[in-house]
């Protein structure tokens, strides 16, 4: 299969408007980028990764979706120009994952062109002019991985020439009303792997990238993506963690490496009771306590659809010599009350700096048994 890489890539969150402030605000390791809401939940007040930055309006009606007017930021942030210039408008596909889309507006207008999966994709597709390859990816909490896996098979099969793929979800009350009813939202910032967790944060934000076989300068190698699913539960993660450990495994066979070749893992890092208790089962098969790892989902709150392409927007970042020359890790933030009943795995310090930083896999696990790790290479530096 082809080999491709990220040669462009933008995001907007909670920690900031561009990729540099995103970065640099999450090797703050600090928890008071969020916002207390107590509009959504009578009664509760909830931590809610908001994005405070004013965004564009979308003109068309059809798309005027804050989930889009979130990937519109962050399309103004990269040479789309440049890239229908170089491949043509049929010859650059769109892939963008995403749980809500539109839910929210379409509560109110009854359109439901607002609530369909595609619309993320369908907006930067009509936006740019493309005539080419257009998806919408819904696959739960992996669905901003599934988009590279999907972009990959594109451009390996000739489909197309590059793809702007990416992730959007914005804060909803589905989501919200929907994990407060399973018990799993927090009402502090979460705390991943603490003995004191106590659930999640709902988060929004997006991330875009463009992929092309052949890397720009500083471009980020898109080395392997490894993808199995669990037969386990649809919200409840097998506890032992086997098949998103397989899928871990899978990465690294594909990618021609060693679990000692990786220098950092992102993890996925809900800071659910039974979330951290598999993914600590299936890092530590794999790595045992060796391998520096973090959840930056204590910082930016889980952001859903949006999670691994905000997540892989960061681990781009500290790939990126430009961004990154001193090798900064992404420092894991909690109470420093590591859950003594799980598998210990490394957890990286504020100001962690690592002495070699070529690979790192980026994980993601989703309702109904979606797995996704994804490994990333530096090219350059």
């Amino acid at each position: 299969m082809s080999e491709i890489y990220v040669n462009e890539y933008a995001a907007v969150c909670n920690l900031g408007t561009g990729i540099d402030e995103i970065f640099h605000n999450a090797l703050l390791c600090r928890n008071d980028f969020f916002t207390f809401d107590s509009d959504i939940v009578k009664g509760k007040t909830f931590p809610l990764g908001k994005v405070k930055t004013e965004l564009p309006v979308i003109d068309d009606f059809v798309y005027n979706l804050r989930c889009n007017r979130l990937l519109l930021h962050c399309l103004k942030c990269i040479d789309t120009k440049g890239l229908i210039e170089k491949y043509g408008k049929n010859r650059i596909a769109v892939v963008i994952g995403t749980t809500n889309s539109g839910a929210d507006e379409y509560e109110k207008s009854g359109d439901i062109r607002h609530a369909q999966i595609g619309n993320p994709a369908g907006f930067v597709k009509n936006y740019l002019g493309l005539s080419g390859y257009c998806s919408g990816i819904s696959t739960a909490c992996t669905s901003g991985i599934k988009t590279f896996s999907l972009a990959k098979n594109l451009i390996s099969s000739g489909v197309c020439d590059a793809v702007i793929a990416g992730a959007a979800d914005a804060v909803s009350k589905t989501p919200v009303f929907g994990f407060h009813s399973l018990e799993v939202l927090s009402e502090r910032p979460c705390l991943p792997f603490s003995r004191n967790r106590d659930g999640i944060n709902i988060g929004e934000g997006a991330a875009l990238f463009v992929l092309e076989k052949q890397p720009a300068e500083y471009a980020i190698k898109v080395c392997a993506i490894g993808e199995t699913s669990d037969a386990y539960h649809c919200a409840t993660p097998d506890p032992q963690g086997i098949e998103a450990a397989r899928a871990i495994e899978l990465a690294i066979n594909d990618a021609c490496l060693k679990s000692s070749n990786i220098d950092y893992i992102n993890l996925h890092g809900t800071g659910t009771i039974s979330n951290d208790i598999m993914e600590s089962h299936a890092v530590y098969k794999i790595f045992e306590q060796k391998t520096p790892s973090s959840s930056t989902k204590s910082l930016t709150g889980h952001c859903l659809g949006a999670a691994g392409g905000i997540e892989t927007a960061l681990c781009c970042a500290m790939l990126d010599c430009r961004i990154n020359p001193e090798n900064y890790l992404l420092p894991h933030f909690y109470d420093g009350l590591y859950d003594e009943s799980l598998p210990c795995i490394k957890l990286v310090q504020k100001n962690q700096k690592a002495e070699k930083l070529k690979y790192v896999l980026n994980n993601s696990f989703g309702f109904g048994g979606s797995n996704a790790a994804m490994i990333l290479g530096r090219v350059n530096g």
